[in-house]
């Protein structure tokens, strides 16, 4: 009988390379403040950990199914480039928790911002008095279809909170 070998998970990011260019980064940046120049750019490698861990992230099930995802990506990866050398080396040796961290927090963000921007269109929109304004501009042989709209706007968008 042929043994089951267990197969080796492979990791998108490598932690321990991840962990080496951020010690990396953290020398160049002495280097440059000895010298008296401006902090270095990230490498390539650094930001392209990050955005792994972005994307990665933003397919979790609870991340996966909003229409502003690429918005959500991109502020977690701003985030990231904001607090890169806060990462401290001798603290942690897990820079992939560090980053995740920072990137599930923007997540979090920019969902309660959108959402209440949603908020902010709804009300706009009920406010709006809409339902006289289609009602004026509606035909005889419209008006059907315009009361089903808005009676659709009205159970989609202004019973929500529910």
């Amino acid at each position: 009988m042929a043994k089951k070998t267990k197969k080796k998970s492979i990791h998108y990011v490598n932690n321990k390379e991840f962990l080496a260019a951020v010690i990396e980064r953290k020398e160049l940046i002495k280097e440059a403040e000895s010298v008296g120049d401006p902090p270095p750019q990230i490498s390539n490698y650094l930001g392209e950990c990050i955005l792994k861990i972005a994307n990665h992230l933003s397919f979790r099930p609870n991340f996966i199914n909003y229409t502003y995802r690429e918005e959500m990506i991109s502020d977690g990866i701003e985030n990231c480039l904001q607090y890169i050398d806060r990462f401290d080396p001798e603290k942690s040796s897990n820079p992939f928790a560090y980053f995740t961290q920072i990137i599930y927090y923007a997540f979090v963000r920019r969902i309660l911002k959108e959402k209440k921007q949603q908020k902010i269109k709804e009300k706009l929109l009920k406010e709006s008095n809409i339902e006289s304004r289609i009602a004026l501009q509606a035909h005889d042989d419209e008006r059907e279809y315009q009361q089903q709209f808005v009676e659709m706007l009205d159970k989609y968008t202004f019973h929500q909170d529910e």
